[in-house]
């Protein structure tokens, strides 16, 4: 049961990272599951095994999500961008009690009372931050010409590195990233197109899809270990400001996903219908976060339970 839950998250954080404006950090911290996310990246090598049995039902769920979204979310977009954005608002926003609810963790396990200027100070500033990333207004969404070849190679992966490094961090967009960069529609475009190939079976077109996205995503891979390492040392450090600085940019992450969207012509059964889809969010959210909590407090209390018996 746990598997097919973090299953279902990851494809709800790959979903997420299409979408530009969107964070795919926003959606794993709104699930439930960015603290443990960090530290099995941040431990892979040191506690490999135990990291990979908790990353491998989510890296499934992402690229499934990746690969499935990115034909079907530009699709829902264009034809429904205002029940569209209001799903994803609704998955977003239902996490906060549980990230309001670590915040208070934190406070009393380092016998804070209060908050104090730090923490209101951090959390202006990731307010401010994710403001500024909604109001960019990327003009290089153009396509480029990835013809496979050393420099290419290097670029895609340091462009993947970027990217990724984005992703994780809640509130900023990884999407968002690459249209800024000018390859945002290029990586969506190989995606469709391996996906295309992958159905036909055209080993061609597979192979020359697969050169682009190869050094993108072996980018990826060291941008997200490199900045997991960062974030769990802040939350090991830092827990209640650095949840202060996540609630900052959570909070103003449906200002981003509204931002982006297209101007729908609202009718009441648009704005019904969006309503509902606000709702189901806000609901799958909640019953992902209370069955991973409640799963995890069971594990906790059994693996206790021998070391009380010993004394």
């Amino acid at each position: 049961m746990r598997f097919i839950v973090d299953l279902l998250k990851g494809i709800f954080i790959g979903a997420a990272n299409i979408i530009p404006g969107v964070s795919g950090g926003t959606m794993a911290v709104s699930m439930g599951i960015y603290d443990k996310l960090m530290e099995a990246i941040g431990n892979l090598a040191g506690h490999f095994k135990k990291s990979f049995k908790t990353l491998l039902p989510i890296i499934i769920g992402m690229v499934i999500g990746i690969l499935g979204f990115s034909l079907l979310v530009p699709h829902l977009l264009s034809n429904y961008p205002f029940q569209t954005c209001m799903c994803f608002a609704g998955l977003v926003i239902g996490g906060i009690p549980e990230l309001v609810g670590k915040t208070a963790a934190a406070l009393k396990k380092e016998k804070r009372s209060n908050i104090g200027p730090f923490h209101v100070i951090f959390f202006i500033i990731f307010v401010a931050l994710s403001i500024f990333m909604a109001l960019s207004n990327p003009s290089g969404a153009d396509l480029h010409d990835l013809t496979m070849n050393f420099k290419n190679f290097c670029l895609l992966f340091g462009i993947g590195a970027v990217a990724a490094a984005a992703m994780v961090v809640p509130g900023i967009s990884g999407s968002l990233i690459l249209m800024m960069l000018g390859y945002y529609e290029s990586i969506l475009e190989a995606i469709g197109n391996l996906i295309s190939g992958l159905k036909s079976f055209n080993w061609t077109l597979i192979g020359q899809n697969m050169l682009i996205l190869l050094p993108f995503a072996l980018g990826c891979i060291v941008g997200i270990i490199l900045i997991a390492k960062l974030i769990t040392l802040l939350l090991k450090k830092f827990a209640s400001v650095s949840y202060c600085a996540i609630i900052g940019l959570v909070i103003t992450s449906p200002f981003a996903i509204f931002f982006k969207m297209d101007k729908p012509a609202f009718t009441p059964l648009v704005i019904i219908i969006g309503i509902v889809l606000f709702i189901a969010g806000l609901f799958f959210t909640y019953v992902l976060s209370v069955k991973t909590k409640g799963k995890a407090e069971t594990e906790n209390t059994s693996s206790d339970a021998p070391k009380k018996r010993k004394r």
